[in-house]
């Protein structure tokens, strides 16, 4: 699914150079969850970015589903990002204009898919997150976690494969965080690879494997066997969650 060798990536200033990731080795097979774990500033959300296809790398290789992503134009990789892979911000990035079913709708527009087929995945995502009656009201008429519940339908809603996750949790309480990593479970367990950047060391923990980042390197990777699973249409038999 991601396969990541020998990656660098460095930063530049008008004096000086600061190297966030050095000499990265990441295999990320379809269907694991993975959480990236580390200190503030060790390079887990350039790696996350990079993953994502949000920032070129400065060497080594990066294949992403079989293709080799390097070679790739900007537009390329826009469309390569926006068929494969859904993102999740601990900000939840949802727009406060638009109605919760239009912000799920909106990258589905921009993909140029046509309105009644982005409506049924929409409100089908929207069911498996367990806010179908939260449909018409506006992103500050919803709790954090409700936010949150609705940025993960916004993701699962393209039906990616890979679904980057940048501290997910990282705005919520303590009861409403173990409902986003349960939601994140069940999302994994039909089918969806997860890799997910996280502080909270017991949700990291949670995950299937855990790959720790210090200093830019690769200081610890668990790799707990996971085994792949292989669906044509990952979400297919993902079943409602109730949660208030």
């Amino acid at each position: 699914m991601l396969l990541m060798s020998q990656i660098t990536k460095s930063y530049t200033t008008s004096t000086v150079e600061t190297r966030a990731l050095s000499s990265i080795d990441l295999h990320v097979r379809q269907g694991e969850f993975v959480a990236l774990s580390g200190p503030s500033g060790s390079g887990k959300t350039t790696l996350l970015n990079i993953a994502g296809l949000l920032e070129p790398t400065d060497s080594g290789s990066y294949h992403l589903d079989g293709r080799d992503v390097s070679s790739l134009s900007d537009r390329q990789r826009s469309r390569l990002r926006s068929e494969l892979i859904g993102f999740i911000f601990q900000g939840f990035n949802l727009l406060p204009d638009l109605s919760v079913l239009d912000n799920i709708e909106l990258p589905l527009r921009l993909r140029g898919v046509k309105s009644a087929e982005r409506r049924a995945r929409s409100t089908k995502a929207l069911a498996t997150v367990g806010l179908s009656n939260r449909a018409s009201h506006h992103p500050a008429q919803l709790s954090g976690g409700q936010q949150q519940r609705i940025a993960i339908a916004r993701a699962i809603a393209g039906d990616p494969k890979l679904i980057l996750a940048d501290e997910p949790t990282g705005n919520l309480d303590s009861a409403m965080s173990e409902q986003i990593m349960e939601l994140l479970r069940e999302i994994n367990r039909a089918g969806t690879t997860i890799v997910m950047v996280s502080h909270d060391v017991e949700h990291a923990r949670r995950a299937a494997r855990r790959v720790v980042i210090r200093d830019g390197r690769i200081q610890n990777d668990s790799a707990r066997a996971v085994p792949a699973i292989d669906v044509a249409h990952p979400m297919a038999t993902a079943m409602p969650l109730a949660m208030t």
